[in-house]
Parts: structure tokens; C-alpha cells; sequence
């Protein structure tokens, strides 16, 4: 596991600043539900979740999350962007350090409060997380087998965002979230995920309160899948948004950037420019036309989450 010295005295500083821009502008809403605590478990396991599924019953919500959106340099330094509320991202602030290693970093929220609790690194093939303010603990080890991973926010309809993960033959599994930075055994999605060079999202893209993610096949063709709420069928059929976005080498959803209540995009060029693509809560038209929000400079990180 990554050394999170930094991330202890610094990450709570940009979590602070989101929490108060969300508490004030978004709201907060309900409590998470009690599960227990599984035991560590290799993702090697093709196991569905156990009895206690329940506990992932469909809900909705209609708050997007807010959050910084954070980058990991070559050197393995964390920096946190938060949401400046105008529609742009603040300053910099350093958030951590000892990530060099790290091959994919995501972060999530475990109580439905609306901004993320900490961050989750797999290095070496182990699956840690790291709560801001706190030290990080080893969540269980196999997962070198995926080379797509990512937290897009609550898929299976419980109350602590999920896990999504995609193999090397293209097949996509969710991990249901317990609130403790832990999960439940892997469940199968489904296949041919392969397709798709860059998979991102955190919140509700097309307005019904479930949240979805977007997906790039090697055209440039993005598609929505729009979120069901259910851990045994978490996706329904695509929806084609659009064509052109082969000219973007990294997509990545953190939530609300703008501040208006609803999931946004961002991506960035091979120049190094950031765009925010903002949402709509439209699922036929998700994304307003591209605003760019940083002129270059962001291909410094090799990891955005």
C-alpha cells in the first residue's frame, strides 16, 4: 500500500472544502444502511453476493455528488482540484504522495453525504483504501487481473458507491459497496467490454436517479448506459451520444463540477486541455456543448479520478 502520510493532512482539507460547498449548494441525504463486514477475498472468486444482497435493494437519489477531482503525477504526488463553484476548478492543493506505483486509483462515497470519503489504489495487485483522515487497510489482493477499474458511483442500488472492474477477456464485474471501504464478492455484468478504451462516470447522467456510466469504443463513439438499481442487471442497452471523442486520451466523472445539482464529464486532449462537458439529466442529449476549463498542463498526470 501506498504511503498516505500526505494524504492524511492534506486530503481532509480539499474534503472539507467539498463538503462545505455541497452542504451549502447540494444537500445532503440519507444515511447509509448497516451491513457487515466481509472478510478479505481475492477477486479471482466468481462468487455472487452472499444473503446479506439485500441490503442492495433499489433506491434513488437525486443529489449529485461533489468532489475534487484529483491526479496523480510521475513522481506519485496527489493533487486535489475542488469544484470552485462557478463552473471551474480551484487551485491545486497537495493531497498526498507515494503513489508511483499505484496502477489504478478511484474515490467514493461510503455514507450517501454527497462527496467521497477516501480513495481506493490497487499496486501490486492489492486492493487498499485509504479513508481521508485516516490510515489505509488492504481490502484484498487478485485484482491484477483487471486492467479497467473504477468506482462509478452507487450501481447496485444500495447506499455506499460500488466497484466496477473489467478482466482481460473484456468481461465487466461489480463489486457491491459496504460503506467501510470493503465489498462483496464479485457479480458478473456481462461481456464484450473489451470495446471500450476509456469507461467513466459518478452520479446520474439521463435524470431518473440511478447512475450510469458513459463508454468509448475504438471509433470515438461514446455511449450511455444508463443505470437500473439492480446488482443482478445493473445496465440497460446503450444509447448512442455521439461521435468525435477519439480526440480525448482520458474521460473521467468526479460528479457535480458546476454545481447545479446534476453528474457532469470531463475529459482531456492530447495537448493537455481540460474540458467540462456538462450534464443535462437528459439521457437522449446527456451533455451540454464542451467548456474548456484548463488551457494545458493536465497530461502531467498519469492517473485522474
Amino acid at each position: 500500500m501506498a504511503n498516505s502520510s500526505g494524504l492524511n493532512r492534506t486530503g481532509v482539507l480539499s474534503r472539507v472544502t467539498v463538503a462545505a460547498i455541497t452542504a451549502a449548494l447540494v444537500g445532503t441525504t440519507t444515511a447509509a444502511v448497516a451491513a457487515d463486514a466481509p472478510q478479505e477475498r481475492s477477486a479471482t472468486a466468481a462468487v455472487q453476493p452472499s444473503s446479506n444482497a439485500s441490503a442492495f435493494a433499489a433506491t434513488t437519489t437525486t443529489d449529485a455528488q461533489v468532489n475534487a477531482l484529483y491526479g496523480i503525477d510521475s513522481r506519485g504526488d496527489m493533487y486535489g482540484y475542488p469544484p470552485n463553484g462557478t463552473g471551474g476548478l480551484d487551485a491545486r492543493i497537495n493531497s498526498g504522495y507515494g503513489w508511483s506505483t499505484a496502477k489504478f486509483m478511484t474515490q467514493g462515497d461510503q455514507n450517501h453525504d454527497g462527496s467521497s470519503d477516501g480513495v481506493w489504489d490497487i499496486t501490486a495487485g492489492r486492493l487498499s483504501y485509504t479513508p481521508f483522515g485516516a490510515d489505509g487497510f488492504s481490502v484484498g489482493t487478485g485484482w491484477s487481473i483487471y486492467n479497467k477499474v473504477l468506482s462509478a458511483g452507487n450501481l447496485g442500488g444500495g447506499t455506499a458507491d460500488d466497484m466496477l472492474a473489467r478482466d482481460s477477456y473484456g468481461t465487466l464485474w461489480l463489486y457491491l459497496g459496504y460503506g467501510n471501504g470493503k465489498f462483496t464478492s464479485r457479480y458478473k455484468v456481462g461481456g464484450g467490454w473489451g470495446a471500450y478504451n476509456q469507461i467513466a462516470g459518478k452520479g446520474d447522467l439521463s435524470g431518473d436517479g440511478k447512475d450510469d456510466i458513459v463508454a468509448r469504443d475504438s471509433s470515438g463513439t461514446l455511449w450511455l448506459y444508463r443505470g437500473t438499481g439492480n446488482y443482478k442487471a445493473p445496465f440497460g442497452t446503450r444509447t448512442k451520444i455521439g461521435g468525435g471523442w477519439g480526440v480525448y486520451n482520458n474521460l473521467v466523472s468526479v460528479g457535480d463540477i458546476d454545481i447545479d445539482g446534476i453528474t457532469d464529464l470531463l475529459a482531456r486532449d492530447g495537448s493537455g486541455a481540460l474540458y467540462l462537458y456538462k450534464g443535462t439529466a437528459n439521457g437522449n442529449a446527456p451533455f451540454k456543448t464542451r467548456v474548456r476549463i484548463g488551457s494545458s498542463g493536465w497530461n502531467t498526470y498519469r492517473l485522474m479520478f
